[in-house]
């Protein structure tokens, strides 16, 4: 595992979703937890609980899935890293980027917290763009 932690769940909850698995087990920590909560807010995973096992803490993530069975498999969560520890990408909140024409959302790293580009945009504030999500 590398020291990057957001690209560890981003690349957890994007692999569990291409091969098709209910759930996906993330470490559990502060950046973690705030990730998972807007996840789960805005609807791109279902269920979310907490696990322990000897003194670790874990999410559980259960994932939401298209189901159509005449069609081809087809993913529905995509997921992008943006900033990340070589090269951290900032914009103010007139800057930050509309995924899909606003259908998916910007997480970016605040300086009141972790919040999607809506919320940044509401209360006027820019931060470190963490990741794409549509």
């Amino acid at each position: 595992m590398s020291k990057d932690t957001i690209a560890n769940i981003i690349t957890s909850i994007r692999n569990g979703d291409m091969n098709r698995k209910g759930m996906v087990r993330i470490p559990s920590t502060n950046i973690t937890e705030n990730i998972v909560k807007i996840l789960l807010r805005e609807g791109f995973i279902e269920n979310v609980r907490k696990h322990q096992e000897s003194n670790k803490h874990f999410w559980v993530l259960t994932l939401r899935h298209r189901r159509n069975r005449k069609g081809p498999y087809k993913t529905i969560l995509n997921l992008k890293r943006i900033s990340r520890p070589g090269l951290r990408i900032y914009c103010n909140y007139q800057r930050i980027p509309r995924i899909l024409g606003g259908m998916g959302i910007v997480i970016l790293s605040t300086s009141r917290g972790i919040m999607t580009d809506r919320e940044a945009r509401l209360q006027g504030i820019g931060g470190e763009i963490l990741c794409y999500i549509w």
